[in-house]
């Protein structure tokens, strides 16, 4: 019994001793582990710096893009305001000149109706038979009927039809 205590004491000191060995090899494979994990953890700090640094010059570039966007818009706008107010000038210059233009028409056909009044019969006859019809046909709607009438008689008579077409349309 001796002899069994002796061994199982042998037993278990062999054992403690194999269990320390383990321990300290252990303790010596955690602590080149945990100086892996610190360098590990220190590369991982700088990455973050790094994407952290990243994301502001980012946010600046962004803030700035829209700023310039910002200026460009109030750019457009204020060039299509100005686009705008000479287009709405020009309509105005267009219509006053169409205005004025009929206008001088108008005077103009009552000067030629006024000459073409005192002319005698056969003369403008003549005259607005070398015309082009429209143009003819233009003067003599601008002149009393009964003047229309004789100068229309004083014409050929396919002239004086072709006019006479014209002016009932």
């Amino acid at each position: 019994m001796k002899l069994l205590i002796a061994a199982l004491f042998t037993l278990t000191s062999l054992d403690a001793l194999e269990t320390s060995d383990k321990l300290f090899e252990c303790t010596e494979i955690f602590k080149a582990r945990k100086s892996e994990l610190l360098v590990e953890l220190e590369r991982i700090d700088e990455q973050k710096q790094a994407l952290s640094a990243l994301k502001t010059a980012t946010e600046e570039l962004l803030v700035k893009r829209e700023a310039k966007v910002s200026q460009d818009e109030e750019a457009v706008e204020r060039k299509l305001l100005e686009i705008s107010s000479k287009e709405n000038s020009i309509k105005k210059m267009l219509k006053k000149n169409e205005e004025i233009l009929k206008e001088i028409k108008n005077l103009k056909m009552d000067k030629m109706s006024e000459t073409f009044a005192k002319m005698k019969a056969a003369s403008a006859a003549g005259v607005l038979s070398e015309m082009s019809p429209q143009d003819a046909a233009a003067i003599l709607s601008s002149l009393k009927p009964k003047t229309v009438g004789t100068i229309l008689s004083k014409m050929d008579a396919k002239k004086a039809s072709e006019l006479t077409l014209i002016l009932s349309e």
